[in-house]
């Protein structure tokens, strides 16, 4: 089928919202009936509109082409092309909405995808230290023949170093070996922590309490475990306990090389930091063999061993893509779409959609921590800009904490199960999309899934309101009133709900009211939160009108019950945070209690609990309070100077 113009004949007239919420066509009343017309680029892009229509009850009563004339050349062109172009789908252009669609392209079978993953040279260089670490460690102790190979170039390093003692070199290294000494090490680490937390990088945070944790924990254990005793030599320095691996240097190692990754910013600056990190670390394994308090193999192996530590779960927890060290406080979860990710962006959303990317640029991101809002500047004519949101592993792991968090506080509001990968959340957020506007709840047109790297990231792609604002920005009027209210009527009717109403997902685009960002609506929610959806649209609309007007248009589409059971449904958790600081911005500045006055105007209603209690809550909480426990015994140890630190 080629790109051509198709006329459907509805019975019976449709509303306004069914009307614009079917953006592929144009409507008009014709006697009894609706006519839709539009341009179809092939039979999937007409089927669909069909289904669509089925679905929303609405009978179709003809079909046809209107004209078999080629369309006008600003709806369709067919550039010359080579009859032997493999790219077949280079030969078709169209527009929608203004927006050049071209060249769209299935990734073959083998061919890397846009942002692909694989090991570079720090990746191989970290990767084959561990498998050596792993050797080492297996010959050392597993095997007789092994480990008396290693005994002897221990022995024979040692012999060495004895050899060239001098009370110089002596006094030197006694002073190197303070480097491992605890307190040095303690406060090495309480000024890392301390740094981190001021700038409130709290991921960072809790990877570097985890490595430190982690790693003395393994040294212990094996230290009990394999108990290989102290060098057979003229021991000149202290010591405790067995050697292997060597506690000091681990300690050390762990603690220089958490710095050197959380304190200063990716470059130069941090590769030097590594390199003195490593100087210093070699000093220490050198100073403590010289003093035949370790062997050889006990300092190198717990400095590799700590090293390695570090850079997996700060890579893991922290990843520099998303969570680049700076020193500004309160950086968000927004990935870094310059360099190399930027290029594939612009390669994706070509070859996936067909639209050619001229300007990828970050947008809103005040307002959003869940994803990474992107404004994309597009092929057209003119050029055009159209909304884009950016997913990867990290959201999803945001996510299942901050489900977990609500959990433990509140029980299970709602479907609090995570997401468990990339593609999953953003396949339900387009199911999402695309059912609130075959609804009839006007929103921005979805254009679909863009696939950035495989399982990872990937971006979602609709409408950009251009001439749009938010609500409590603009002037509201009565029938601005009536269409928000209207937005919570029609997901009533429909069975859902959008459970994020706040001012930055409520937008008044070209006169009428949108909703934005659906990523946490529900199917066949809870009254409670139906109810919840509705005293939010209601606080937001008062925000720049007042709580009597607002609650007057709402009795024409709710039940008096209705509203005062949204109201006592509320609570602070329940609305999103930009709300409750708009509230209480309004009740500092003019002494205004919105919330109050809606529950004066409302019928009376006893408030309706938000705690839920289950298994799954339970046990999470006791969790959460053995971990509560052992945080606040691990504090008290390191006031003692006996703790992990």
């Amino acid at each position: 089928m080629r790109p051509d113009r198709y006329r459907i004949d509805i019975a019976g007239h449709i509303n306004d919202d069914v009307a614009a919420g079917l953006a592929d066509v144009t409507s008009r009343v014709d006697g009894n009936g609706t006519v839709l017309e539009g341009v179809f680029v092939d039979q999937s892009h007409l089927d669909g509109l069909l289904d669509r229509l089925r679905g929303l009850g609405l009978e179709i009563t003809d079909f046809s082409a209107p004209s078999t004339e080629p369309l006008k050349r600003e709806t369709l062109e067919t550039p010359n092309v080579d009859r032997g172009l493999p790219e077949l789908s280079q030969r078709r252009e169209v527009r929608i909405v203004g927006i050049r669609v071209a060249g769209r392209r299935r990734r073959p079978s083998g061919e890397r995808a846009p942002l692909h993953r694989e090991l570079r040279t720090a990746g191989r260089l970290w990767l084959l230290s561990g498998v050596v670490m792993v050797a080492i460690w297996v010959s050392l102790f597993a095997f007789p023949e092994t480990t008396n190979w290693w005994t002897d170039r221990d022995f024979w390093v040692l012999e060495q170093l004895v050899e060239m003692r001098s009370s110089t070199l002596t006094s030197f290294a006694d002073a190197v070996a303070v480097l491992g000494s605890s307190w040095f090490v303690r406060l090495l680490r309480i000024g890392t922590l301390i740094a981190l937390i001021a700038v409130r990088r709290f991921r960072h945070v809790f990877a570097v309490l985890l490595a430190i944790i982690l790693v003395q924990l393994v040294v212990d254990n094996l230290q009990i475990v394999i108990g290989r005793p102290r060098p057979l030599f003229p021991i000149i320095g202290d010591w405790e306990g067995p050697s292997h691996p060597s506690g000091p240097v681990a300690r050390f190692g762990v603690t220089v090389t958490a710095m050197a990754y959380t304190l200063l910013p990716k470059g130069r600056l941090r590769l030097l930091a590594f390199g003195l990190a490593g100087v210093l670390v070699s000093a220490l394994v050198l100073a403590r063999v010289y003093l035949a308090v370790d062997h050889p193999t006990d300092a190198v192996l717990a400095a590799m061993f700590s090293f390695a530590v570090v850079v997996v779960l700060i890579r893991w927890f922290a990843p520099e893509a998303t969570f680049p060290v700076t020193w500004r406080p309160g950086v968000t979860a927004h990935l870094d779409v310059t360099g190399e990710r930027g290029d594939a962006i612009r390669r994706a959303v070509t070859e996936q959609l067909g639209m050619e990317v001229l300007e990828v640029k970050p947008f809103g991101l005040e307002g959003s921590g869940g994803s990474t809002p992107l404004r994309l500047k597009v092929a057209g004519d003119p050029d055009q800009y159209v909304f884009a949101k950016l997913y990867s592993q990290v959201h999803v792991r945001s996510d299942r904490w901050y489900k977990i968090g609500r959990t433990i506080l509140y029980g299970s509001l709602e479907d609090e199960v995570h997401f468990a990968t990339v593609r999953r959340l953003v396949e339900y957020e387009d199911y999402i999309q695309r059912l609130m506007r075959d609804a009839g709840v006007p929103s921005a047109t979805p254009f679909g899934i863009v696939e950035i790297t495989p399982e990872r990231e990937y971006l979602m792609v609709s409408e950009f309101l251009e001439r749009s604002q938010e609500l409590t920005n603009a002037d509201i009027d009565d029938t601005v009133i009536d269409e928000g209210l209207a937005l919570v009527r029609c997901m009533w009717d429909a069975g859902l709900a959008h459970r994020d109403i706040k001012p930055a997902n409520v937008m008044l685009s070209d006169g009428r009211v949108v909703l934005i960002d659906v990523a946490f609506g529900t199917v066949r929610p809870s009254p409670w939160r139906q109810a919840v959806d509705l005293a939010n649209m209601m606080l937001i609309l008062a925000l720049r009108t007042d709580a009597q007007r607002v609650y007057d248009r709402a009795l024409l589409q709710f039940a008096p019950a209705d509203i005062a059971e949204a109201f006592a449904a509320t609570r602070g958790v329940t609305m999103p945070t930009q709300s409750r600081s708009s509230l209480s911005l309004l009740k500092k500045q003019q002494g205004i209690d919105v919330v109050e006055e809606f529950r004066h105007l409302a019928p009376d209603r006893e408030p309706i609990s938000i705690q839920r209690w289950s298994a799954r809550r339970m046990r999470l909480a006791a969790g959460a309070v053995l971990l509560g426990v052992f945080l606040v015994m691990l504090v008290i140890q390191e006031i003692q100077g006996q703790g992990l630190l």
